[in-house]
């Protein structure tokens, strides 16, 4: 519920409060907090793939697929894992991905959220691009500053603006795959040069459309991931106009009402 990690609203924090007046024999919230971070980041013993697919999101523009997962635990670390590069190439070639966004997020000892992103896309033209994108932004800024990678196909971020969250990473991401494919075409009323004529143009962006979508029939078998439920509530949700009024009368009114239909359902199974 901190606002300074970027998820909560004051809304959010409204009706918690409410809640806990409702109910004053509920565990204090931080221990409650405490218990869901802790199964939320506890990655231990799991693959680099099921890490992967735990929290994932997908985007699809024009035969690019790009997966999006948070993994929960330091960059440094994620990157040591053994035949991570390998992983990596396989998930993708398995779903069909061109590119892969991790998004990395842990607690440091002060309690401070720390976020780091790390690219992993095997074509250099798709992934400078993207790359080039993150740098440069400014609505939001991420404020990333290089990390160390051993592999070409692989950049790796810190990111100072830990608010920035998944969710404001997508945008983003569209905005870099349309200057992508932006820039694979000759702009409109630009004459064509004796080295590269429109149409050469045009068969290059084919034939780099079905290399990044080679194997594409591979993921129509793969169960759709489940939509990751909003952290807020939104104005359209029935509990914006109020919590319900509730009372123990009522509540004890229910439960008799459920009690007597049981028993009555088990008395006539008998006869």
């Amino acid at each position: 519920m901190d606002l300074k990690i970027g998820k909560a609203t004051p809304k959010d924090s409204k009706y918690v409060e409410k809640l806990e007046v409702l109910f004053p024999d509920l565990p204090k919230r931080n221990d409650i907090f405490g218990s869901l971070q802790k199964a939320k980041f506890d990655v231990s013993g799991l693959t680099t793939e099921q890490m992967l697919r735990k929290d994932q999101k997908t985007i699809y523009r024009q035969g690019v697929k790009v997966a999006i997962s948070a993994i929960y635990m330091d960059l440094e670390a994620f990157l040591q894992r053994s035949n991570l590069l390998a992983d990596l190439h396989a998930f993708c070639q398995a779903h069909s991905y061109d590119v892969l966004v991790a998004m990395t997020i842990f607690f440091n000892t002060h309690n401070e959220p720390v976020r780091q992103l790390a690219i992993f896309c095997p074509h250099v033209a798709l992934q400078t691009t993207i790359c080039e994108v993150l740098e440069r932004s400014h609505s939001p800024p991420l404020k990333l500053t290089p990390a160390s990678s051993t592999h070409p196909n692989l950049h790796a971020y810190l990111q100072g603006n830990t608010q920035v969250s998944r969710k404001k990473l997508l945008p983003l991401l569209q905005e870099a795959l349309s200057a992508y494919f932006d820039s694979m075409k000759i702009p409109s009323g630009q004459p064509e040069t004796a080295d590269v004529s429109r149409e050469q143009v045009d068969k290059e962006l084919d034939r780099a459309s079905n290399s990044l979508i080679s194997g594409l029939s591979q993921d129509e078998e793969d169960p759709p991931l489940p939509p990751t439920p909003m952290n807020s509530l939104v104005d359209e949700c029935p509990l914006d106009q109020g919590l319900p009024k509730l009372s123990a009368e009522a509540v004890f009114e229910k439960c008799s009402q459920i009690s007597l239909s049981q028993s009555t359902t088990a008395s006539l199974s008998k006869k």
